[in-house]
């Protein structure tokens, strides 16, 4: 059984948009800043359009905290 803990969801503490980044850092243990610029990176690198769709994905898919 998964620790509920540790479960995947979207952060409200350090939230800008909608917690997408805050949760993945919550859920790897990281550091928040690292993640968002981690996230900006892959996304400009990947012609943005794929790193926006995830996020919005991600934004519907991941249970709020």
């Amino acid at each position: 059984m998964s620790d509920p803990k540790n479960a995947l969801r979207r952060s409200r503490e350090h939230r800008l948009i909608a917690g997408v980044c805050g949760g993945l850092a919550a859920w790897l243990g990281w550091n928040v800043t690292l993640v968002r610029v981690l996230y900006v990176i892959i996304s400009i690198f990947s012609a943005a359009f794929p790193g926006l769709l995830a996020y919005i994905i991600l934004w519907f898919v991941m249970p709020d905290e």
